[in-house]
């Protein structure tokens, strides 16, 4: 990225993140974080962490935790950790100020009327009271009376500008809830919009990156810092990462949470930092993506594929390939010219393409196992290619009698000297050994069925039905090696990512990651052909491969 930023000076400039301990991060606050850490060490500067703690109504110590995991997850380390609750004090001192220069009274409007009135531009009937008043109400703020408690502390701007951010919006507003970290001190608390340009221009802050939704109070920062003769920050606005299908507010994803739509804040479902590493995304890729937006300042809705594509490119390069074979309706083939005793070869590749991936152990016997989608288009004496193996010729295809679409069995016979570059089917096949393991694969939807909710939208409207996909399926044994997070490809499947310690579960779950491919990004739902494999209606698996107690999805065509 070839960004530079204005009035910068090598080894002087000074970002900040401010998040509110109030809720996990999302993508967006992963961009706002990564461009100031970008920034600060582009310029051989530093970045503070602040902490924006001023409504004890949301915040919460686990949330703050939360954040600098997340952050060290990101690979971001700031210079320097605050919080705004370290400024209260002075925050209060300068609000007085404000009071004693005019520039702010203190109004008892009740919200509705106070709403009502900046839409319209009609002046608080508190408007024009005295500074003394005002620093007695003020007082009574400070001390939590009860007509204290019935008001806030606003700014005198103008309440006839078109900018509705400046129509004489609220700088202090009383909660008598305790602080996390302050306590029972304060009655009443800064508004963010008051505090942040003064607590900038405390720390030493130089340029102040917000995204562009904050455009319109730009000049409510600035009246701010000119109206109580702070030293200049320099605002630098960038683009809202808006995805389609997708929710980034918080009070939204809490609610998904409420309602039990989501497993809790780091669901492969949601957008949170957690919650797409969770998925498969990787930091680089993430980082690249971001950093390759630049200096857009568009608000556009963003499709999740070119994320995920990049992602791939990170991934695919480095990733061991393994073998999953689906259970429902598997395929048991018989080869003719197999083994009789079945051997193992311990040097086989993870990677054909990239040797340092390390390699594995593959099992070769004379019977086999194929997946149902394969096996039900091949044809007798068509020859096809095990791969890995060599090819092997169709001799006989066995039907189920209840269902002739539905094959039971094969009989296949080896032909090893034959040419795998004339077939057209490259197959995966696992051997009927001990040397295998059961798993079960994962794969979502969006948790939206529209791309795009308007601001009279109820959420509760659109939600998706289905969003989580269960199979059960067969893999190789090396598997058995995986750490918790680590990727994979499962050859002709796709990408997933480990998502339990193997350790500690008999069925370990890998979570599929997208590709980037249209297949992979679109909405299930809104597409109308959600996959019918992913009515998810239990039933007892009494093959050998799970020993009798595994579970299977039924379709919607076996439940009809």
């Amino acid at each position: 990225m070839n960004l530079e930023l204005p009035d910068a000076e090598m080894g002087k400039v000074v970002t900040r993140f401010p998040p509110e301990p109030s809720g996990y991060l999302h993508i967006g606050h992963a961009k706002a974080a990564m461009l100031n850490q970008h920034f600060a060490q582009a310029y051989k500067g530093k970045m503070i962490l602040r902490f924006d703690d001023t409504n004890p109504s949301k915040e919460k110590e686990e949330f703050e935790e939360s954040i600098k995991e997340d952050l060290t997850l990101l690979g971001i380390n700031a210079d320097q950790v605050t919080y705004t609750s370290d400024h209260f004090e002075k925050l209060y001192q300068y609000a007085i100020k404000l009071i004693d220069k005019g520039l702010g009274y203190v109004d008892d409007t009740d919200v509705t009327t106070m709403r009502a009135e900046r839409m319209d531009g009609i002046e608080s009937k508190n408007r024009n009271l005295s500074v003394e008043e005002n620093l007695r109400r003020f007082q009574e703020m400070y001390e939590g009376t009860e007509f204290g408690l019935s008001c806030c502390l606003r700014a005198k701007i103008d309440m006839k500008n078109l900018n509705k951010a400046l129509r004489d919006p609220v700088l202090y507003r009383c909660n008598t809830l305790p602080h996390h970290r302050t306590g029972d001190k304060w009655n009443m608390y800064p508004t963010y919009d008051f505090a942040c340009p003064i607590v900038d221009s405390i720390e030493g802050v130089t340029h102040a990156l917000r995204t562009n939704e904050y455009r319109d109070r730009n000049a409510q920062y600035d009246w701010i810092i000119n109206s109580l003769e702070l030293r200049k920050v320099l605002v630098w606005d960038f683009s809202r990462m808006n995805f389609v299908y997708t929710l980034l507010s918080k009070r939204k994803l809490q609610w998904f949470v409420d309602q039990g739509f989501v497993s809790g804040w780091n669901d492969p479902r949601f957008p949170t930092v957690r919650g797409i590493l969770r998925r498969g995304m990787t930091v680089e890729a993430l980082k690249q993506y971001i950093l390759s937006q630049g200096a857009s300042k568009n608000t556009v809705m963003l499709e999740w594929d070119k994320l995920w594509a990049l992602n791939k490119a990170v991934i695919d390069p480095i990733c061991p390939r393994h073998t999953s074979i689906l259970k429902q309706n598997i395929v048991k083939a018989n080869i003719s010219g197999g083994p009789e005793v079945p051997y193992a070869n311990d040097n086989m590749p993870k990677h054909k393409k990239n040797p340092d991936v390390g390699t594995k152990k593959t099992w070769f016997a004379s019977i086999i196992f194929i997946d149902q989608n394969d096996a039900k288009t091949f044809g007798i004496d068509e020859e096809i290619t095990l791969m890995d193996w060599g090819n092997a010729i169709v001799k006989s295809i066995h039907k189920s009698d209840s269902d002739p679409e539905i094959v039971i069995g094969l009989d296949l016979q080896l032909h090893l000297e034959g040419d795998f570059k004339k077939t057209k089917k490259k197959i995966t096949w696992l051997s009927d050994t001990e040397e295998v393991l059961e798993i079960v694969l994962a794969d979502y939807d969006y948790l939206i069925n529209k791309r795009k909710l308007e601001e009279n939208d109820e959420v509760k409207d659109y939600v998706t039905e289905k969003t989580e996909f269960l199979t059960n399926a067969i893999a190789d044994f090396n598997v058995k090696q995986l750490k918790k997070g680590d990727i994979i490809q499962f050859e002709r499947r796709g990408y997933y990512i480990l998502d339990d310690d193997i350790s500690t579960v008999s069925i370990p779950r890998f979570n599929h990651i997208p590709d980037g491919k249209a297949s992979s990004m679109a909405s299930k739902a809104a597409g109308g052909n959600s996959d019918k494999a992913a009515v998810q209606i239990v039933k007892k698996d009494p093959s050998p491969y799970t020993g009798g107690g595994g579970v299977v999805l039924i379709t919607a065509d076996e439940k009809e």
